[in-house]
């Protein structure tokens, strides 16, 4: 998803790994495809990242509607 519309609310995208150099690079990408990136550690976040994409698909399946996203909100 290219420069994803949410009423200007820009959507999260979860990353981690043991790669500076790779999640500096990533994090560019998102960038400049319209997406906060929110950097969770290492290599082992991908534990607590992976079970989102279950949960992403769940309404695409579900509703058969796929123009959905998660949003880390900060106080």
């Amino acid at each position: 998803m290219v420069d994803p519309d949410f009423k200007g609310v820009k959507p999260t995208m979860f990353i981690c790994g043991n790669n500076d150099e790779a999640k500096q690079e990533v994090r560019a990408i998102l960038d400049q495809f319209g997406w906060e990136t929110e950097d969770v550690g290492g290599v082992e976040g991908a534990r607590a990242i992976e079970p989102l994409c279950i949960l992403w698909c769940m309404p695409g399946f579900n509703r058969n509607q796929w123009s959905h996203a998660f949003k880390l909100l900060k106080a």
